[in-house]
């Protein structure tokens, strides 16, 4: 017990390197080219540090970030519900998975980015057309792979659930939501990376706010470090949202990486 204490803090070390390695290597060679180059659209990574604080900790934070942010996280989780929740549906009705899938796969096959034009006539520039474009990418991932998840629920579970007496929405959660929950959680965190960037397509027209709009302006009038700022931004929220999604994962999922630490012997 005592080397295993006294090999944590070496551990957590090596881990804490293998994770800053690359990406301060990265950082260096960016460093080295920038400086060497000395070209204006590459700025070092210094000008773009000073430029980050500068342009986001301040009121453009509330201004352009929370709301994005706030957008993100509202189209994922509408998402969210009607990809588990059709998905679902459609996993556990052959019939109404053959009639509907020639429709789904029509519409899965249209890129979203394609519809921007087609919701800000319908729905109008504002919120709401925003989110819609958020839900029509980033759902189609959760959907499908609900599907399948659902669709290969163990028959001998599902029998014996019925034997126990085990039907309806206890059925539904109890068995079939949990046998497909790590297909659900794949769909999600493809989802979750879509949103991010269907987020900043959705503010890229007809918008006044957002991370968006706010770098395309960067671009348009040749604020090249302030643009890098708000890339690097983009970057540490998918980040940050990524590694909050697999403490949820873990969490979710517990029971079935015991089950898998299991099978190995571990």
């Amino acid at each position: 017990m005592r080397t295993s204490a006294a090999g944590r803090p070496g551990r957590v070390l090596a881990r804490l390197v293998q994770l800053l390695l690359l990406p301060a290597l990265l950082i260096a060679l960016w460093w080295v080219g920038s400086a060497a180059s000395g070209n204006y659209y590459t700025p070092t990574p210094d000008v773009i540090a000073t430029t980050f604080g500068e342009v986001w900790f301040s009121d453009r934070f509330f201004v352009d970030v929370l709301p994005s942010i706030g957008r993100l996280l509202l189209g994922f989780a509408l998402a969210a519900v009607l990809g588990v929740g059709l998905g679902a549906v459609l996993g556990l009705s052959p019939r109404a998975r053959a009639v509907t899938e020639p429709v789904l796969e029509f519409f899965r096959a249209v890129p979203p980015p394609v519809l921007v034009p087609l919701l800000m006539l319908l729905v109008g520039v504002n919120t709401p057309m925003k989110l819609a474009v958020i839900v029509s990418g980033c759902v189609w991932p959760i959907l499908l792979n609900t599907i399948e998840g659902v669709r290969a629920v163990d028959p001998v579970l599902s029998d014996t659930c019925r034997c126990y007496g085990i039907r309806g929405p206890r059925w539904l959660t109890t068995l079939v939501l949990r046998s497909a929950s790590p297909q659900i959680m794949a769909g999600l965190r493809q989802g979750l990376s879509i949103a991010i960037i269907l987020m900043v397509i959705s503010e890229m027209f007809a918008s006044s706010s957002g991370l968006g709009f706010t770098i395309v302006q960067f671009q348009r009038s040749f604020a090249i470090p302030e643009m890098w700022s708000g890339i690097v931004l983009l970057g540490l929220i998918g980040f940050v949202l990524s590694v909050l999604f697999g403490l949820v994962e873990r969490y979710v999922l517990g029971w079935y990486h015991g089950v898998r630490a299991a099978s190995r012997g571990e």
